[in-house]
């Protein structure tokens, strides 16, 4: 039980990191760039896809030991899924709400982590000896 509450732990505080960082890069890109928010929301993604993978590679994954290369590969394709999910329900609900745009990326960076927990776990950082 508490291997379970250690690496949820590690999946919060990465996955924070991550989210913070994907929402920072993508509200800066379109403030200061003058990108729409779609496309922001792809800059954001990939410079957060590294936070995210370095972080639960080292820390949330580590006991599950998985090679570098293969977890990278696996990780990415969860991560394309969850940024795919991301970017269809985003450009949905930009056209569909008044809600701010930078509220609403917040609110579905946080929907995506349940996936990306689950999948991480069970496949992209898993290592059969």
């Amino acid at each position: 039980m508490r291997k379970i509450i250690r690496q949820l732990s590690w999946f919060v505080a990465v996955g924070c990191a991550a989210a913070a960082t994907h929402w920072l890069i993508a509200v800066l890109a379109v403030r200061f760039l003058g990108y729409a928010p779609l496309i922001a929301n792809v800059i954001g993604w990939l410079v957060a896809f590294c936070v995210s993978f370095a972080g639960h590679y080292q820390f949330t994954f580590k006991h599950q030991r998985a090679p570098l290369a293969k977890a990278a590969r696996r990780f990415f394709m969860v991560s394309a899924l969850g940024f795919s999910v991301n970017e269809i329900a985003y450009a949905y609900l930009l056209r569909a709400t008044t809600v701010r745009y930078d509220i609403l990326l917040a609110l579905i960076l946080i929907a995506i982590a349940a996936m990306t927990f689950i999948l991480g776990r069970f496949w992209a950082f898993r290592h059969k000896t």
